[in-house]
């Protein structure tokens, strides 16, 4: 499954759209774990090896809770944290799954996952650290991202995630050149990367209007992020970005974000998510269409709940004045 075009939401009383937790929890007793390569180096081989199997099973039924909360609580996508295979593509202790012992219990706990997902409508996605960049001009950064991009390519395929979404990347003193390597290395992809591959306008250099023509000419779809179009503008309305980002998806369920500022709009930096979305910063112009929203929050599945409850006084306010 790539890009999906399930229209079925989890959350339909919000008008087609379904509300996307993100990565963890902070009240819900559902942790997944991780280690350091310092750690792992103090091990040796064999018992490094049983040590990541661990960890790799752990967080496999960790994703499995993770799913069934979302799905008992009428949350209809969830991101999938990038260290869900530990320390994966470490270049002093990075690993193949076929290594670990016990590998194939581990690949069948993460494809039951897919199947509860699937059943149960949930869209799950890959947002990759920010040192997973497409068009550094240094080799071994893209190395490291190109890396990291198959790896969670390969668990996007066990469980059914049809995204992995990116940033733009560096400018390196020329955004147009760094536009023209941007395409090019998405052009380079394997189509199963590719398939799953979006970009998102970030809050310092690439905005919608510099993301939408690599966008038209590679295929790849526009996660639309409001919050960084805000700090980042670039002339366009928030109406007229959204119609250009939705437009990139085609048939497909636009996958979008929302976050609110820290310290509010006129605050020192307004970058910084906030415990919770503002409903005021929700647009009003995502309503009423089929559409992912992941909600980028520091209180996670408590801010979903809580824009969950908001959304529903919005939706009756616009369904009375319509």
């Amino acid at each position: 499954m790539t890009h999906t075009s399930k229209n079925k939401s989890a959350n339909a009383h919000h008008g087609g759209m379904r509300l996307g937790l993100c990565c963890m929890f902070v009240r819900e007793p559902i942790r997944f774990r991780t280690t350091t390569a310092s750690a792992m180096l103090r091990l040796g081989q064999r018992e490094r090896l049983a040590r990541l199997a661990e960890l790799c099973l752990i967080n496999a039924d960790a994703l499995l809770s993770a799913l069934g909360y979302c799905a008992a609580n009428g949350i209809g996508a969830f991101r999938v944290n990038s260290q869900i295979l530990p320390i994966k593509t470490h270049p002093a202790v990075g690993y193949a799954v076929e290594e670990l012992p016990g590998s194939n219990a581990i690949v069948a706990r993460f494809r039951e996952c897919g199947v509860f997902a699937r059943e149960h409508d949930l869209r799950l996605s890959f947002h990759p650290d920010q040192f997973v960049v497409l068009n550094s001009p240094n080799p071994r950064t893209l190395e490291h991202s190109l890396a990291e991009m198959e790896y969670q390519t390969e668990v996007a395929e066990w469980i059914g995630a049809d995204t992995i979404n990116i940033h733009g990347g560096g400018a390196y003193g020329d955004k147009a050149s760094a536009l023209r390597v941007l395409r090019t290395t998405i052009a380079n992809l394997p189509d199963r990367v590719r398939s799953r591959l979006t970009l998102e306008n970030d809050d310092k250099i690439y905005t919608p209007n510099d993301l939408l023509p690599v966008c038209a000419d590679t295929g790849v779809p526009l996660v639309y992020d409001a919050h960084h179009h805000r700090c980042c503008p670039d002339g366009a309305t928030l109406e007229a970005a959204t119609e250009a980002a939705h437009a990139t998806w085609g048939h497909l369920e636009p996958l979008f974000h929302i976050s609110s500022p820290l310290e509010g709009w006129d605050g020192p930096k307004p970058q910084r998510h906030h415990d919770y979305i503002d409903s005021e910063d929700f647009p009003k112009e995502w309503l009423g269409w089929p559409l992912t929203v992941e909600v980028e929050a520091k209180a996670k599945e408590l801010a979903v709940a809580r824009l969950q409850r908001d959304l529903l006084s919005v939706v009756g306010e616009v369904r009375k004045r319509g």
